[in-house]
C-alpha cells in the first residue's frame, strides 16, 4: 500500500494504529511482544518529536537573537538562512552578531519559517541561502519554494539582499539563491546591493558581504572576520583630481609590487576588486592595538601599465576625522611607504568574452571601474564603447579629462554624454542622459549590447536601475543580468 503524503511523524503515528490494530489478532505472546515494540516505538517518536521542535526552536532563535520583530523600525533587519550542512547558519549568526553589535535590532530565522505574513510586516531582511546538488534547494527550503514562491505577493515596501553559498564544480552555481533573488524583484521588492556569490566558503567573498553590512549599519569599522592574506605594495604616487571642487578631494593613487612583479598574484583583470589594510596614521610601539578592518576599492588600471591605480574619495566623519581607508591612502601614508593590498577577483564586473558593444555608466569615483574596461576594450581594439559619467562642476570634477577626451578623438569612445549637476539651475544627472538617449541606447540593446554600472549605491545606481528598467523593460533587463551582460560595482 503507498501512503499518501504525509510528514514523517503522521506515517508514523499512522503506523503506529495499524499495529495497534494488528495486534488484537495475534496470540497472546505474539500480543505482549507486540506491545513491547510499541512503547518502544512510541518512546522513540516522542524523542523524535522532542527533538525537532527543539531543533525548531534553535531554528528561530540563536544566541540570544530573537524570532521575531515586534514593530516596524528602521534599525530592524530580519536574517533568514537555508542551509543544508549548517554553513548558512553559521553566516547568518555572524550577520546578526554584526549588525547587533552596530546597535540594530536583530531577527534570525530558518526559511522554513518566513511566511507571506512575516514578508508584509517586514521592511528589511538578508537571505543567506545555501544551494545543493545540482541547483536544488536545501531541505528546510522546501516550504518556502512550494508554498511562497508559488504566489504573487505585492513586496514593494521590502528592501532585500542575498548571500548566495555554493560550489563553482556544479553546474547550477548558487541556483537556489538565484531563484530567490529573482522571485523578490519580481515581487517588486527592492535590492539593497547585488547579490554576493561565495564559492566554496571564499573568504574574500564573505569580507565583502561584511563589507556592505557596515555600509547597512553604519558601522563600517568592524573588525573583519578573517584577515586577508595581504602582499606587500609600496605607494608611488598620490594626485589630487579635484582642486577647488565643492566636493570631497578625490585622488589618484599609484602602487606597485614590493618584490618581483611576475608572480601570478600581480595579475588582474578590469572590473577586479583592490582590498586595502589600513594601517593607523601613527606608530606607537608600546601599544598594541587590533588590525584595522579592509577597504575595497576598484582597480582602475590594468597590469600593463606597470602600477595598480585607485580613484579614492576622501571621506570625513561627523567629528572631522579621516576615514579609515581614505584617509590612509590619502593623507596618512608616505609616499615610498609599504601598503598592505590583496587582489580580488570579482566575476560580476568582468565583461562578456565576445566583443559585444558597450554602454558604461557611473558618477564619482565610480570612473575608476570604467576606466579600467576603457583601458581594456581599447587594447583588444573593441571600439564600440559609451561613456555617460555624472559629477558637480566640469571645471573642478572632470576626473582624467584629458584621457577620456583623447578615447574619444581616436575612437575608443564611440559616444560620450557628461553630466555636470551644479553646473546649472536645475540639477542633471546621469539618469536624465539616459532617458534623454532612449531610441540609441534600445537600439545599442538589440545589437547586444551589455551594460557595466560603477558608482554610487544610495542614489545613482537606484535611479538608473529603475530608467534602465522604464527603458528597456524589467524583464529584458533581468534577461541581460542573468546572461552577464548587466552587471554593476556599486558601493
Amino acid at each position: 500500500m503507498r501512503l499518501p503524503s504525509l510528514s514523517w511523524m503522521k506515517r508514523i503515528c499512522l503506523a503506529l494504529t495499524l499495529l495497534c490494530l494488528a495486534s488484537f489478532f495475534l496470540p497472546s505472546p505474539a500480543q505482549k511482544q507486540c506491545s513491547t515494540a510499541l512503547v518502544a516505538i512510541s518512546y522513540l517518536s516522542f524523542c523524535l518529536q522532542t527533538l525537532r521542535r527543539h531543533k525548531d526552536e534553535l531554528a528561530t532563535q540563536h544566541h540570544g537573537f530573537s524570532a521575531e520583530l515586534n514593530q516596524a523600525n528602521a534599525q530592524n533587519v530580519l536574517i533568514a538562512y537555508a542551509s543544508q550542512t549548517g554553513f548558512a547558519e553559521q553566516i547568518a549568526v555572524k550577520t546578526a552578531q554584526h549588525l547587533q553589535d552596530a546597535g540594530m535590532n536583530v531577527a534570525v530565522s530558518s526559511l522554513a519559517a518566513i511566511k507571506a505574513e512575516i514578508l508584509s510586516k517586514t521592511s528589511r531582511i538578508l537571505f543567506i541561502l545555501s544551494t545543493t546538488g545540482e541547483g536544488d534547494a536545501p531541505d528546510n527550503a522546501a516550504s518556502f519554494t512550494r508554498l511562497l514562491m508559488s504566489q504573487k505577493i505585492d513586496l514593494s515596501h521590502l528592501h532585500f539582499a542575498v548571500l548566495a553559498l555554493g560550489d563553482r564544480h556544479y553546474q547550477q552555481f548558487c541556483a537556489f539563491a538565484h531563484r530567490v533573488d529573482l522571485w523578490l524583484k519580481h515581487q517588486q521588492a527592492h535590492s539593497l546591493f547585488d547579490m554576493i556569490e561565495v564559492d566554496n566558503g571564499d573568504e574574500a567573498a564573505l569580507r565583502h558581504w561584511q563589507h556592505y553590512l557596515g555600509l547597512l549599519s553604519g558601522h563600517t569599522e568592524m573588525a573583519d572576520w578573517s584577515k586577508p592574506a595581504y602582499q606587500e605594495w609600496i605607494l608611488t604616487e598620490r594626485e589630487l583630481l579635484n582642486p577647488g571642487s565643492l566636493g570631497g578631494p578625490a585622488y589618484r593613487i599609484a602602487c606597485i609590487p614590493a618584490r618581483d612583479a611576475g608572480s601570478g598574484e600581480y595579475i588582474w583583470q578590469a572590473g577586479d576588486i583592490a582590498e586595502i589594510g589600513p594601517d593607523y596614521p601613527t606608530k606607537n610601539t608600546s601599544e598594541e592595538r587590533p588590525a584595522l578592518p579592509h577597504r575595497e576599492y576598484s582597480i582602475s588600471s590594468l597590469p600593463a601599465d606597470g602600477k595598480l591605480e585607485l580613484l579614492v574619495r576622501q571621506m570625513r566623519r561627523p567629528d572631522g576625522s579621516l576615514g579609515i581607508g581614505s584617509g590612509w591612502l590619502t593623507a596618512h601614508a608616505e609616499i615610498g611607504q609599504s601598503i598592505k593590498l590583496r587582489i580580488r577577483e570579482n566575476r560580476n564586473f568582468h565583461t562578456p568574452s565576445q566583443d559585444h558593444p558597450l554602454i558604461l555608466i557611473g558618477n564619482g569615483t565610480g570612473l575608476a571601474g570604467l576606466r579600467a574596461h576603457i583601458k581594456a576594450r581599447a587594447a583588444r581594439g573593441h571600439l564600440r564603447n559609451w561613456l555617460f559619467f555624472g559629477e558637480r562642476s566640469e571645471a573642478h570634477d572632470f576626473f582624467h579629462r584629458q584621457e577620456i577626451q583623447d578615447w574619444q578623438a581616436c575612437g575608443v569612445l564611440s559616444k560620450l554624454n557628461l553630466c555636470f549637476s551644479r553646473d546649472q539651475a536645475e540639477r542633471r544627472y546621469v539618469q536624465h542622459a539616459l532617458q534623454e538617449q532612449q531610441a540609441d541606447i534600445v537600439a545599442w540593446v538589440e545589437q547586444g549590447a551589455a551594460i557595466l554600472v560603477c558608482g554610487s549605491l544610495q542614489g545613482m545606481a537606484e535611479e538608473v536601475h529603475q530608467t534602465l528598467s522604464n527603458l528597456l523593460g524589467l524583464d529584458k533587463l533581468e534577461q541581460m543580468a542573468e546572461s552577464g551582460l548587466y552587471k554593476r560595482d556599486v558601493y
